[in-house]
């Protein structure tokens, strides 16, 4: 039985992500599981590029994160439903974050997006593979 399933998204591509959320909100309705909705700002901290930034720059980008997942998911569910979504704003990689907070929020489900692959991506690997090979839970890639 699923208890907790989180759901995955990049708020800078809403028209892809719909069907990503959409499924998640399915696929929590059959076992009445909490929904946990993630999206991850980028973290320059540890990079060149984030010598330029401040910790407020940060925090700013956090608060812009959160207003526009929180008016993602309510275009997207039924008031009620997105009344109960847990939405949860990181700050780092995406892989690791979603990770963490799947540990973290005791996850069952993870739901997330994959665009198809690039040559780059048999490579690097993008971060639905990191998230599939490394998770402890289940996870539904929605194409």
């Amino acid at each position: 039985m699923i208890k907790t399933v989180l759901c995955a998204v990049d708020i800078n591509r809403p028209d892809e992500e719909r069907p990503v959320l959409e499924m998640a909100a399915k696929l929590a309705d059959l076992d009445g599981a909490q929904l946990d909705v993630i999206t991850v700002v980028p973290d320059f901290g540890a990079s060149v590029v984030g010598a330029y930034f401040q910790d407020h720059h940060v925090a700013t980008a956090r608060d812009e994160a959160d207003k526009i997942l929180r008016g993602f998911t309510a275009g997207v569910l039924d008031a009620d439903l997105d009344a109960k979504v847990r939405h949860v704003i990181a700050v780092g990689k995406v892989y690791e974050e979603v990770l963490h907070a799947a540990d973290v929020g005791k996850a069952d489900l993870i739901v997330l997006g994959a665009h198809s692959p690039d040559l780059k991506d048999y490579l690097l690997g993008p971060n639905a593979a990191r998230v599939v090979r490394h998770s402890k839970c289940s996870v539904y890639v929605v194409r």
